[in-house]
C-alpha cells in the first residue's frame, strides 16, 4: 500500500512494507508504512525532518498515525536500549526496582541528563514491572534482531 504524498506530512524515505515487518504484529496490523520526511508542523522558512508510522483501518488512513521529530525517535531508542540493559539485572530486586532509588541511569544529552528511572508514581508498579519484564522477555528475539541490525549500521556509520 502506497504512503499518502498529499497530506502535510512529506514523506522522502519510505517503508511502504511495514505491515510484513511490525515485530509480533507482522502481516496483521494497521501500522502499514514508516517514513522520514518534511514535518507537518513546518512553518515557512524553518523546515524539520520528522518520523511517522502511517497507519490504516481499512478503509483509510487513520488520525492515529503517529509523527515524532527524529530526535525524540533516537531519544526512544535511548529509552528501549536503557531500559533493556537494566532488565538483565532487575531480578536482584525483589521488586524487580530498588524502591529506595528508583533512578536507573542519567543519559547525558545536550549540556543535561534524561532521566531514566522506575514510575513510583504508578499506583500498581509492582505488578506492571513484572508484566513489563515478562513481555520484554518474550519479545527479545524480535527486539534484538532490531539492535543488533542497528548495532551493525551504526558501526558502518562509524559510531
Amino acid at each position: 500500500m502506497k504512503i499518502p504524498t498529499n497530506l502535510k506530512h512529506k514523506p522522502v524515505i519510505v517503508s511502504e512494507n511495514y505491515e510484513n515487518v511490525d515485530g509480533r504484529y507482522a502481516y496483521n496490523t494497521d501500522a502499514k508504512g514508516l517514513s522520514l520526511g518534511l514535518a507537518q508542523w513546518n512553518d515557512r522558512g524553518k523546515v524539520d525532518i520528522s518520523a511517522k508510522v502511517w497507519r490504516y483501518t481499512g478503509e483509510k488512513w487513520s488520525r492515529q498515525s503517529e509523527e515524532l521529530p527524529l530526535h525524540r525517535v533516537l531519544d526512544l531508542a535511548i529509552l528501549v536500549c536503557r531500559a533493556k540493559l537494566y532488565f538483565r539485572e532487575a531480578y536482584r530486586y525483589e521488586k524487580l526496582y530498588d524502591q529506595e532509588n528508583p533512578v536507573i541511569d542519567r543519559v547525558g544529552l545536550q549540556g543535561d541528563a534524561m532521566t531514566v528511572a522506575v514510575c513510583t508514581d504508578n499506583e500498581k508498579i509492582d505488578e506492571d514491572i513484572k508484566l513489563f519484564s515478562q513481555a520484554l522477555s518474550n519479545d527479545d528475539e524480535l527486539i534484538s534482531e532490531r539492535l543488533f541490525t542497528l548495532s551493525r549500521i551504526l558501526k558502518e556509520m562509524g559510531y
